[in-house]
């Protein structure tokens, strides 16, 4: 059953602004992860330190790209890109470190669980508001990857709709941008999508 709900920056919302939402739905999430592509590792820094002074744990922080930081400032982990370094490399160095791999195939999927990766995030699955024009992958895809022995968290235009579908496909759990940091009630939006996760897709109303 799929227990894991991922937080996703979007790298446009201030700081202040994410943390006052994080520090309400934290208790509800696995993990928040910084994807804040545009800021130095000196912001990224302060952005954390921030974070822990409003009462949200490191271990529930993951930093996107940045393993410098990560290790620095004792978060969760790192959330690793095409880009990025790769996951045996980090693992070797940073052992202490929960390390995830963005994939969009099968084969990236392959690579990452060869290379160490502690959990794969896969998407884009359905259309996505922050992928405008491109195609999405897919639940097969999806039902494919979850096939291999490694985590997956699914993302892309996943809302309390088409959580069932995700849960089905045999995702370990799911990652949420817009669904959550544009909600007129962030808390609520989290408990819904959690509520459908620990249930297997239906909502509490429909079992009841």
């Amino acid at each position: 059953m799929p227990n894991e709900f991922h937080l996703i920056s979007n790298g446009r919302m201030p700081i202040e602004q994410l943390v006052e939402i994080a520090k309400d739905i934290h208790p509800y999430v696995t993990a928040i992860h910084l994807r804040e592509k545009q800021k130095t590792a000196r912001e990224l820094f302060q952005a954390i330190d921030y974070f822990t002074k409003k009462g949200i744990p490191l271990t529930k922080i993951i930093i996107n790209d940045r393993v410098d930081v990560a290790h620095v400032t004792r978060a969760m982990g790192v959330q690793l890109a095409y880009h990025s370094l790769e996951a045996k490399t980090v693992k070797k160095y940073f052992p202490e470190l929960r390390i995830g791999s963005s994939i969009h195939s099968y084969e990236e999927g392959q690579i990452s669980k060869e290379n160490g990766a502690d959990f794969v995030v896969f998407g884009h699955v359905f259309p996505s508001k922050s992928k405008p024009g491109k195609n999405p992958k897919g639940l097969e895809e999806l039902k494919r990857i979850s096939s291999l022995n490694i985590p997956v968290i699914a993302i892309g235009g996943i809302t309390p709709e088409n959580t069932g579908q995700v849960a089905a496909a045999g995702a370990n759990g799911i990652a949420v941008m817009s669904g959550v940091l544009d909600a007129e009630d962030p808390v609520e939006a989290v408990k819904s999508y959690v509520n459908l996760l620990k249930n297997g897709g239906e909502s509490i109303e429909s079992i009841l």
